[in-house]
């Protein structure tokens, strides 16, 4: 079995190490991790530390590191940006592609999103996703977090897909394949993923004029919260991480 990956804000420098607060208490009560047992600490951004747990408390653990390692940034870097969807997809669709290894999770409010992100409800829904984020990066053993930040509107991801090395966006009524469409080997592959009634015509006009090209995953058309997580599954593939 792989070791357990608790998150800190950075890592230490010292060869013993004391795991408290929230990280703590899981690893301890909820985990039971005990001495001789061997976890890994990591900061979400590449840095890892192996470690060894010497004394275990009621909601900390001490810990012996035992190794420091570095992941550098992925490239090509794989961006989603995810329609807003309702109830938990959208929850769903962040967790199952930040465990396939999405690089950056870009929530976007759709033209025919029935949710959308005002005020603090917005921000409540934002956080949600960035926490599941951060679990299920754990749960992968990821060394990167994902970067998510606020609801983008349709402007600001034409930019993007513009800017982008390559971007995809995902339409059923595509005769091009995913699977087929060329892929740069470094850079940004931005990946456009609709809502439940699909991205509308003016939208994906312009994400094809800002260059983008319209794939398709096959014959049947999935749900905005697993559609990504397909899509990134061939990605991954195709530019040899899987």
């Amino acid at each position: 079995m792989s070791r357990p990956l608790f998150l800190v804000d950075a890592l230490p420098t010292e060869d013993t190490y004391t795991l408290d607060g929230p990280e703590g208490h899981h690893a301890a009560a909820v985990q039971r991790l005990r001495a001789g047992e061997e976890l890994t600490l990591g900061d979400g951004r590449g840095g890892t530390a192996t470690a060894v747990v010497i004394a275990a408390g009621r909601d900390s653990l001490t810990v012996s590191i035992t190794g420091r390692a570095y992941a550098r940034p992925p490239d090509p870097r794989l961006v989603v940006v995810q329609a807003l969807a309702k109830g938990d997809r959208g929850e769903l669709a962040v967790q199952a592609m930040t465990e396939v290894g999405v690089d950056e999770i870009v929530p976007w409010a759709a033209a025919r999103c029935v949710v959308q992100w005002r005020g603090d409800r917005g921000e409540r829904a934002r956080h949600r996703w960035v926490a599941t984020a951060r679990e299920a990066a754990k749960q992968s053993r990821r060394p990167w977090l994902p970067a998510l930040g606020p609801a983008g509107s349709t402007r600001q991801v034409v930019d993007r897909v513009g800017a982008a090395a390559a971007g995809l966006v995902l339409d059923p009524e595509s005769a091009t394949r995913i699977s087929t469409v060329d892929l740069p080997t470094t850079g940004e592959i931005v990946l456009v993923v609709g809502p439940e009634g699909g991205i509308a015509p003016a939208e994906l006009a312009a994400f094809e004029a800002a260059g983008a090209r319209p794939v398709r995953l096959g014959d049947t058309v999935l749900r905005t919260s697993t559609a990504g997580v397909a899509a990134l599954a061939v990605l991954a593939a195709r530019i040899g991480r899987w």
